[in-house]
């Protein structure tokens, strides 16, 4: 019935006053967990012909988008239902870009900022009849929104990936925070010869302003990685809490043997035009590894599916998602094996001091868990939305939701979002072009900037087979995770008052105060207007001549 009580006394230091605010104990109480929007996105065939979709998305306050290989949708939050809907091409066609006739684009990205209130996207392009995209220079593309709202005009800009070299920049990825919006990819040269790491920083206040502009982007060049790991991932960070983290892995998996390096470095002054780079800290972590697949003949996650077959690409050791900042904590997933099975490792590292805080690993013994993404809200809560399949599941979208308290993060068990209905072989398998078959190549989770309580993942899962074709096909799927704690007081000092407050998704609740917790009758309610800034609900209670209990009771 009551979340956490807390107690005021009345002292003449203000500071021992504040001090002595202390939580009573209380039960550990679980997240509750509930699904509400719940509702399929693209399917192939019908709105992309991409294999595969790289499945990817962010939530806004009135929309989801989603932005996947070979379509653009924007869907209402409120119903479901698909407001608008474009191909790739069109998407930056209507941005203002002119695309090359024989160019793909691929590998999307896409971001909401709540601060700016504008979304970000990205991906890059290629030249899909050259025998060798890799021996060709290729561009980033970005585009940011001019409102708040994914269906209304974009601005698109158009830049050589790799300037000083001509590499290819292949699997970007996209970060932002208070000062600055981040690109990053992986280089190649001539016949897929892996050259580094590059990275692109962009000051927000220029692709925000009236005019929007990326005349003053710097570029770092491609950088070795044994300095600055392997596939960045710049920090999306949007309370301010955090700027220019970058976290990447020591090796994504080169070869089978363990390793236990994550790799943080920053970007600083990022929204000058004189930004550098920090050194880099290795952070030892648990020993992760990546098996050899037998089929190609190097290491490569394969997932289990009901045919029985293991031919399924589940990528390699990368984080490949996205890292997410909240509270002054990066939060981080990846893939390592365990048991045979693949499972998820996550991170929590501390920003200030790049200090890792936890780590754990998410497994089951019938499932293969695979291309993870993670997010997590002010009050604690993380979700992580991944696939999961094995000898007696489909490919399906699975949700784990955890709490972080006292410093420990505990996860619940894996919660079905949408059952997959068959195996799936793409294309190149099929028809004997390949030995397995592309599934991924990422997911994505996000925080609802309209409601912190509320998570949307999108997640891609095996659809009916094409008896027409013989393959397999895919489908995304998008739903909102209702994840809530039991709300806690905090109070805090402010002259001869203290200010008391608690989350606004506890805002039906009742604040109620008492001199004694040992007659249950004293409890009354505390009389005194209310006030909202964000997400909290406070009120100013004068100071008392005698000790005084707070706590809220539920409706």
């Amino acid at each position: 019935m009551n979340s956490f009580l807390k107690k005021l006394s009345n002292f003449s230091s203000p500071l021992l006053n504040l001090l002595l605010c202390a939580a009573l104990p209380t039960a550990n109480a679980a997240v509750t967990v509930t699904l509400g929007k719940n509702f399929l996105g693209s399917t192939y065939g019908v709105n992309s012909q991409s294999v595969p979709p790289d499945g990817n998305g962010a939530v806004g306050p009135s929309h989801f988008m989603e932005f996947i290989n070979g379509t653009v949708a924007v869907y209402s939050k409120a119903t479901g239902l698909s407001v608008q809907r474009k191909s790739n091409a069109a998407f930056w066609a209507d941005a203002g870009l002119i695309i090359s006739s024989d160019a793909v684009t691929t590998d999307p990205r896409v971001l909401y900022d709540p601060a700016s209130q504008r979304w970000f996207a990205t991906q890059v392009d290629f030249d899909a009849a050259a025998a060798d995209p890799a021996s060709e220079a290729n561009n980033f593309l970005l585009a940011v929104s001019t409102t708040a709202s994914p269906t209304g005009q974009w601005k698109g800009f158009k830049f050589q990936a790799d300037p000083d070299n001509g590499f290819f920049a292949d699997f970007p990825t996209l970060g932002l925070d208070t000062n600055a919006v981040y690109l990053s990819g992986d280089f190649y040269s001539a016949g897929e010869v892996p050259e580094g790491a590059g990275l692109v920083s962009i000051p927000k206040a220029d692709l925000t302003g009236a005019m929007p502009t990326v005349a003053n982007l710097t570029w770092f060049g491609v950088m070795d990685y044994a300095v600055r790991g392997e596939v960045l991932q710049p920090a999306i960070c949007t309370d301010g809490s955090t700027r220019g983290n970058i976290l990447s892995m020591g090796d994504i998996g080169n070869d089978s043997d363990p390793h236990s390096n994550l790799v943080w470095f920053a970007v600083q002054n990022a929204g000058g035009l004189t930004p550098t780079l920090s050194a880099s800290a290795f952070l030892n972590v648990l020993p992760y590894v990546v098996p050899d697949n037998p089929d190609l003949g190097v290491p490569q996650f394969t997932a289990h599916q009901p045919d029985g077959t293991t031919t399924l690409q589940a990528n390699d050791a990368r984080l490949s998602a996205k890292v997410y900042a909240v509270g002054g904590v990066l939060y981080a997933v990846m893939n390592t094996e365990l048991n045979g099975r693949l499972a998820i490792r996550w991170y929590r590292v501390r920003a200030a001091d790049h200090t890792l805080l936890e780590q754990g690993t998410l497994a089951d013994p019938n499932l293969d868990l695979y291309f993870p993404s993670i997010a997590a809200n002010q009050y604690g809560v993380v979700v992580i939305g991944c696939n999961g399949s094995g000898g007696g599941a489909y490919i399906s979208s699975y949700a784990y939701v955890g709490e972080t308290k006292n410093g420990q993060t505990t996860f619940g068990g894996g919660i079905l979002l949408k059952a997959g209905v068959d195996n799936y072989h793409d294309i190149s398998e099929t028809f004997g072009l390949a030995t397995d078959s592309r599934w991924g190549d990422y997911s994505a989770t996000s925080v609802d900037p309209a409601n912190p309580t509320h998570f949307w993942t999108l997640q891609t899962w095996a659809d009916f087979s094409d008896p027409n074709l013989d393959y397999g096909t895919w489908a995304t799927q998008i739903t909102e995770i209702i994840a809530t704690t039991p709300p806690q007081i905090s109070i805090a000092a402010a002259g001869s008052n203290v200010l008391v407050s608690w989350p606004l998704y506890a805002s039906n609740y009742q604040l109620q105060s008492s001199p004694t917790l040992l007659n249950t009758a004293a409890w009354a309610p505390v009389a005194s207007s209310l006030s909202t800034n964000g997400f909290v609900i406070s009120t100013l209670v004068s100071k008392t001549a005698v000790p005084t209990f707070f706590r809220l009771k539920a409706p």
